[in-house]
């Protein structure tokens, strides 16, 4: 594979572990990925869930971008209904200031949590409606000039921080090619409309002051470990750890209980989830994201390693990366 290949973290918070140790190993992994030659990460926001600690996507960006030198960061995504464009503008550009030329702006319009959760966020759910108009108000801020005549981002006017538009819909692609934007599309949890997106995105994409040819990021679950049988024992605990975020709500089902929700209806609805999703030795994962870059024709692919084990989720990266070439390419690319 020739095509950049790129890391979202969800800054996981495994069985045992803190928010603390879970963001410390997001540093960790940011600064492996960095000299393993992956291409960007990103940091989704998401509220009220205890098993992620991105919630405050800007702030770890910060702290992810202080501890490495190279890397492109940034959300994927910002949940734009949750803030004023001001407000993200204001951030980003702050971070484009700091670490120039490496952030990106991933925007999604989605809450990124429960309805409940969104009252606390002083969310509106119609918020969402806006969403075209809030883009391209913060578009704004960052290129000029300001959709608000007399009110500027500083830090962020002129700092032309790139924006994605994030989607699991065909709402996300049309709107993509009609802005000229970057598309990224959630594959990873989201995969039924995975083709048909890409499909409308390319064929609707107008060039833009930012893009002149459609580009399309698709993401992926990835489990690679040095055997088979090792990669789907990880597999297996992934989809139990999965049982217990989305029936459960956070409770800890055993083993055996986990096993028998998978079985059931809702069972079926998690492993839709991670439809996509490669699993096994480093040949088989890397032939897997070989076919899925040539099936969907993406530009960059985004692999999400699933693995709950802390451990086998920086290996299975680690393995991606060296079967893929990453570290030879990208010496390549900055030497």
């Amino acid at each position: 594979m020739s095509l950049p290949i790129s890391i979202l973290d969800l800054a996981y918070i495994g069985r045992g572990e803190t928010a603390s140790s879970s963001l410390a190993a997001s540093v960790q992994m940011a600064r492996n990925a960095e000299r393993w030659g992956y291409h960007r990460i990103w940091y989704a926001e998401h509220h009220n869930m205890p098993v992620i600690a991105s919630s405050a996507t800007s702030v770890l960006i910060a702290h992810i971008a202080a501890h490495t030198e190279r890397i492109r960061l940034g959300a994927g995504g910002i949940m734009l209904p949750n803030h004023a464009p001001l407000t993200i503008a204001e951030q980003f550009g702050t971070l484009a200031e700091l670490h120039p030329g490496r952030i990106d702006l991933g925007l999604g319009r989605a809450p990124g949590t429960d309805q409940q959760t969104m009252r606390a966020l002083r969310s509106d759910p119609s918020s969402a409606d806006s969403f075209p108009q809030d883009v391209l108000e913060l578009q704004g801020y960052l290129t000029g000039p300001s959709r608000l005549p007399g009110v500027e981002a500083t830090p962020g006017k002129g700092t032309n921080v790139p924006l994605y538009i994030l989607g699991s819909s065909l709402f996300g692609a049309q709107l993509a090619a009609a802005l000229g934007l970057p598309y990224a599309f959630a594959s990873h949890f989201a995969p039924a409309a995975l083709h048909d997106a890409i499909a409308l995105y390319r064929r609707e994409f107008r060039p833009s002051a930012q893009l002149a040819e459609p580009y399309v990021i698709a993401a992926v679950n990835v489990i690679a470990a040095d055997t088979e049988e090792e990669a789907q024992h990880h597999f297996l605990e992934t989809k139990r750890r999965r049982v217990d975020v989305f029936v459960g709500g956070g409770r800890q089902f055993s083993p055996e209980e986990a096993d028998l929700i998978l079985d059931s209806p809702a069972g079926r609805q998690i492993l839709a989830m991670v439809h996509y999703t490669a699993v096994g030795t480093p040949t088989a994962v890397r032939d897997y994201l070989a076919d899925f870059a040539s099936q969907t024709g993406a530009d960059e692919l985004m692999v999400a390693s699933s693995a709950t084990d802390r451990s086998a989720w920086m290996r299975s990266l680690e393995l991606v990366a060296d079967v893929a070439g990453l570290a030879s390419r990208s010496a390549v690319t900055t030497g």
